[in-house]
């Protein structure tokens, strides 16, 4: 469904990403890990269509998108949540998700308080109550999204990609600021993900990439690492040597080093 082909982002004399590949079938839960810098970041900005990429391709359902427009991407399938939550402070939690539902419909379907009948306001609300009670927000829709923790409005963001119907989910650090009971939550949510809804996670806490995915790409200054299923990526020599360290940190001195995912067994440490 999506294929990436040798995708290269250019800054000057600076590559943040260089010649990466990636194919995503419908159903995929694959993730992308990496120390800071890495480009993890840029790949997703380069699938969503917020940066254009020097070289390569991107393209769904055979046809290339490289060029197409975020909102173009967005009304073909393509949804992404962000590492800073993307949410209109100034409007109620609810009106947000109605938002979210309504913009990525075709041209000529009114905003959340325009030209709506009643029953098609309802129902849209009745859809975007139902999308806040799986996040844990159902008690807080008539709350301003300003009124939200850092926590909260990451899983409103969340909702709001869902709200989309997507069938690729882009996740940038969804667990990062979430407290456990959030974590748990998230992961119920994401584990619930339809069957055909490809999902794309980056990722810093590795225990939340064994939970979720079922594949891995490393990425390192910018290049593939290392590609395969996530215990058999996380665990390989040259990812630990690149910079997790044997099992403790990048410093590889019991230390965890700036930037570094923590590496634990789902469910042993390392919470976020």
């Amino acid at each position: 469904m999506l294929e990436l082909t040798g995708l290269t982002r250019r800054y000057g004399s600076l590559t943040a990403l260089d010649g990466v590949g990636l194919r995503l079938a419908p159903g995929a839960r694959h993730a992308v890990i990496g120390p800071n810098g890495a480009g993890k970041t840029t790949l997703l900005n380069l699938i969503a269509g917020t940066e254009r990429p020097s070289e390569g391709s991107v393209v769904l359902d055979g046809r290339d998108l490289s060029r197409t427009a975020p909102a173009r991407r967005a009304r073909r399938g393509i949804a992404r949540s962000f590492q800073q939550p993307s949410v209109i402070a100034e409007l109620t939690v609810l009106d947000n998700l109605v938002l979210a539902g309504w913009r990525h419909r075709p041209a000529g379907h009114a905003g959340p308080r325009g030209l709506f009948g009643a029953g098609r306001r309802r129902r849209r609300e009745e859809t975007a109550r139902a999308g806040l009670a799986a996040v844990g927000l159902a008690g807080y829709a008539a709350r301003r999204a300003s009124e939200l923790s850092h926590g909260q409005r990451r899983l409103l963001d969340l909702a709001a990609a869902l709200a989309t119907s997507p069938r690729v989910l882009l996740l940038d650090e969804p667990a990062a600021g979430l407290t456990d009971r959030d974590v748990d939550r998230l992961l119920g949510v994401l584990g619930a993900l339809p069957d055909d809804v490809a999902m794309l996670l980056v990722e810093h806490h590795t225990e939340v990439v064994a939970e979720l995915a079922d594949t891995v790409t490393v990425l390192v200054d910018g290049r593939e690492l290392v590609a395969g299923p996530v215990r058999t990526a996380l665990d390989h020599p040259a990812v630990r040597d690149a910079y997790l360290g044997t099992g403790t940190g990048a410093d590889g001195d019991g230390r965890t080093g700036p930037g570094a995912d923590t590496v634990t067994a789902p469910g042993h440490g390392g919470t976020p």
